[in-house]
């Protein structure tokens, strides 16, 4: 069962050298990347005449890359661009005080009383970005006003203007200056990169009543969470959500960093999906089927997967050497120092497994997002039992999630040998794992191991089988009776 809903808005004029034109409502379209960017797809109308012109459109995002912008006649006729401006300076107080620079005008102290004042200095310096990608502020914004012959430090008052400007702007402008050899009236297109917008997906999963302590099924529910802080709104937007690490550029030329890494059956069949997903080049989208509104600086949640029933494995993981404070060591120092790996964590971990397929009530790929895990108490209410987060997950793929550290399970590592022959390049060492389990069922544990020491290692003795997770680590799985202690030997024998 899939759900996603969004919501956006859209405003726009066009000028044409010797008249108005008047530029109707129209739908827009985005498509929002987790990656807080988006493009914008609008349709202008547009009448041109024979010769050049002037076209404005008003109202455009404030963080628009204006190097993206791209217009053209979807039927194919060919526009010449001999211009394009783009204009983020909207009308404010400080911006009209330096229009004015020069110039006397009314300052309001109170009503009433009115005074005169020629603005000296206005205070307004432009911000810009230098080009390592940092916003530079104004170096001053204090006002120099002259009033009745005295400077005087800050606006005696509110100042009133007599007039807007000729070249004041009141919302982030687009301006074409534009030649065809077929004038005439028609539908433009405008796309265009922006960022201030960005989206990700939150996961809520219920354990189910009767599910036992190392097997679940759970009930899961999908959320998008849209955020726009583009400086626009956008009204009745079709909306499509791409999931995956696009690389992007940002100031300086440098990659955006890229985040740490069957469609559902509907509960009612006669329902119409509300978003439809599909794989797009080498990532995914996730389609709105009706079109929302999305306000500026508004952020909207709306349900876009929903399933039950999930087999879910609640698996315990003893790593119990503590070796976090040795991240500088090469592997020369691991081998050396006879010390490494000999403190012992007594933390038991408690992971949460899943296949995301379709035998598994799921099986539709996953934006990446945080996972929250939730268990009913006896009476009634919802208790949170851990939460992680998910990189994107194809389907079929398998979810390990790391929730919390055991409470009434513990672990104990300890070295019972250690031997060194340099000279002939060999080195054995020893360890003995107790895991004490104090739940009134038993519980299947399993001690993961790391021979860190060298490449070449063998296992010289065990006391419990174990299988072996990749080049350098092994587990060791063992069950744990109630009130019951496991205890896990081996020797290792390293050569070099």
């Amino acid at each position: 069962m899939k759900r996603l809903l969004i919501t956006l808005t859209l405003c726009f004029s066009a000028l044409a050298q010797d008249k108005t034109t008047s530029i109707p409502e129209s739908q827009p379209a985005l498509t929002i990347y987790n990656q807080n960017f988006f493009v914008a797809r609008e349709h202008l109308s547009l009448d041109l005449k024979p010769g050049a012109n002037h076209i404005q459109y008003a109202g455009v995002s404030a963080h628009i890359e204006p190097d993206s912008v791209i217009l053209r006649d979807p039927a194919g006729r060919a526009l010449q661009v001999l211009e394009q401006n783009y204009r983020n300076d909207p009308v404010s107080q400080e911006l009209l005080l330096s229009f004015y620079e020069g110039k006397t005008i009314e300052f309001l102290i109170q009503p009433g009383q009115i005074v005169k004042g020629k603005i000296i200095r206005s205070g307004y310096v432009p911000s810009y970005t230098n080009p390592q990608g940092y916003q530079q502020q104004p170096a001053f914004s204090q006002p120099i006003i002259e009033v009745d012959g005295v400077l005087r430090f800050g606006l005696p008052g509110q100042p009133l203007f007599p007039a807007l400007s000729e070249d004041s702007i009141l919302k982030p402008t687009l301006g074409w200056l534009l030649q065809t050899d077929r004038p005439g009236s028609f539908e433009a297109e405008l796309s265009y990169v922006s960022g201030g917008m960005n989206w990700h997906a939150d996961y809520n999963l219920v354990v189910a009543d009767g599910s036992t302590n190392q097997t679940n099924l759970v009930d899961l529910v999908g959320w998008i969470t849209m955020q726009n802080q583009s400086g626009k709104t956008f009204e009745n937007a079709q909306i499509k959500l791409m999931a995956g690490d696009v690389n992007k550029l940002v100031a300086g030329g440098l990659p955006m960093a890229k985040a740490a890494n069957g469609a559902m059956r509907m509960a009612d069949e006669a329902m119409a999906p509300v978003v439809q997903e599909k794989s797009f080049d080498e990532f995914h989208l996730y389609t709105l089927q009706r079109a929302t509104t999305l306000h500026d600086q508004e952020t909207k949640q709306v349900e876009f997967v929903s399933a039950t029933g999930i087999r879910s494995q609640r698996l315990y993981v003893y790593d119990g050497a503590q070796v976090a404070q040795y991240t500088y060591y090469n592997p020369e120092q691991i081998r050396q120092d006879a010390s490494y790996g000999t403190q012992s964590n007594p933390k038991v971990w408690v992971m949460q497994e899943f296949k995301n397929s379709e035998s598994n009530h799921l099986g539709i790929p996953l934006p990446k997002g945080r996972l929250r895990f939730y268990r009913r108490d006896t009476d009634g209410h919802l208790e949170f039992i851990g939460e992680n987060a998910i990189d994107h997950t194809p389907k079929d793929e398998t979810l390990r999630l790391y929730t919390g550290n055991a409470f009434d399970i513990v672990g104990e590592r300890k070295r019972t040998n250690y031997h060194v022959e340099s000279s002939q390049h060999w080195m054995d060492e020893s360890f003995e794992i107790r895991v004490r389990n104090h739940k009134k069922e038993a519980a299947t544990v399993r001690v993961v191991e790391h021979l860190y020491r060298c490449n070449n290692w063998k296992l010289a003795e065990q006391s419990t089988a174990s299988r072996k997770l990749d080049a350098q680590t092994v587990e060791f799985p063992v069950t744990v009776k109630p009130d019951g202690e496991a205890v896990v030997t081996y020797t290792v024998h390293y050569t070099w």
